[in-house]
């Protein structure tokens, strides 16, 4: 897969989660970043995007969750990102 292929799959995913507070978190997020990553930091927030919005919601707001979230670029940039919802 092409990197371009992977950004178009990924901008997808993060604004078709399942739940409209997830779909705007996420879509505002991989709009931001989304053109600045790498193809790994890609590869990670294709990862991130494969956890499910509950649990993805707690490890935003710091809440514990059940998965062990690996330390990398996207999770830091992630778990700091401030949404501001407009």
């Amino acid at each position: 897969m092409d990197i371009e292929e992977l950004k178009k799959k990924i901008i997808y995913r993060s604004n078709y989660r399942g739940t409209k507070e997830m779909d705007k978190l996420m879509g505002s997020f991989t709009k931001k970043y989304i053109n600045k990553l790498s193809k790994n930091d890609l590869l990670d927030l294709e990862k991130l995007l494969d956890t499910d919005d509950d649990t993805l919601y707690n490890f935003y707001n710091g809440t514990n969750t059940t998965v062990d979230f690996e330390k990398n670029n996207i999770n830091n940039l992630f778990k700091n990102y401030k949404f501001i919802d407009q």
